[in-house]
């Protein structure tokens, strides 16, 4: 009994040493992980980066990690304009099946899903920045973007009515959706303005606009876009998605 007892007690002890050294090394090589993208990626500061499953030696035994999950808390991507960015924020990312090498200067993904906002204000920052002609006098200028309610946002232009000095706000229900990397605002509604129907593309030229958004870390994807509260959420997926190298 005495024998059997101390053998208990010391798998008990390995048992705990072997956590402990398990998540030891997790946290390193998270550390690591982070580093890298932040160098790769070009951020300001270290993203989260989460190494998930148990137990994480023997995943490094096999070269693929289950799962890991990335955060990066503000990206600055490209918009297809030079000199031009548009920050995302709060960008998350969910990696399965990561390969990597040993030093983890290189690691790729076979499949990642992920979401991430835009701010309204930060939408506007890169939509029209001049007035546009919507004929027989009238011009438009997209002034505001808040959330319409049910997935949809509410532009509001500053429309300038011809033979008066005083500007008019209109706002119209718009529908939000992506191709190609590019997020599409579309009037749903033509209202009148000051009794006066216009030609329907003239008033999409100053309503309707579309924002590109590229070079999205590690090369994924948009894929849906819905319009909420404090801005425009999206959903990003890729396959054979680099964290490093």
């Amino acid at each position: 009994m005495r024998a059997l007892r101390i053998l208990l007690i010391v798998a008990v002890v390995l048992g705990v040493l072997f956590v402990v050294v398990d998540r030891v090394a997790v946290h390193f090589a998270e550390g690591e992980a982070a580093g890298k993208l932040k160098t790769t990626e070009g951020l300001a500061s270290d993203p989260d980066v989460s190494i998930n499953g148990f137990p994480f030696l023997t995943q490094v035994a096999s070269g693929t990690l289950d799962d890991v999950e990335v955060s990066i808390k503000d990206y600055d991507a490209t918009t297809g304009t030079a000199g031009k960015t548009i920050r995302i924020g709060d960008l998350h990312a969910d990696m399965k099946d990561v390969s990597f090498s040993g030093d983890y200067s290189s690691a790729t993904a076979e499949s990642a899903t992920g979401t991430a906002l835009i701010s309204y204000a930060e939408l506007l920052k890169n939509a029209k920045a001049a007035p546009t002609d919507m004929g027989l006098g009238f011009t438009g200028q997209v002034v505001g973007l808040a959330d319409g309610g049910n997935g949809k946002i509410n532009v509001t232009l500053d429309v300038t009515v011809p033979g008066v000095s005083a500007h008019q706000k209109v706002t119209v229900l718009s529908t939000v959706t992506v191709k190609d990397n590019t997020v599409q605002v579309h009037a749903d509604n033509l209202p009148k303005l000051a009794g006066v129907s216009l030609i329907e593309n003239r008033f999409r030229q100053a309503a309707d606009f579309r924002q590109a958004i590229n070079q999205l870390p590690g090369g994924v994807q948009l894929d849906k876009v819905e319009a909420a509260p404090n801005g425009v959420e999206i959903a990003v997926k890729g396959s054979n998605v680099k964290l490093a190298g």
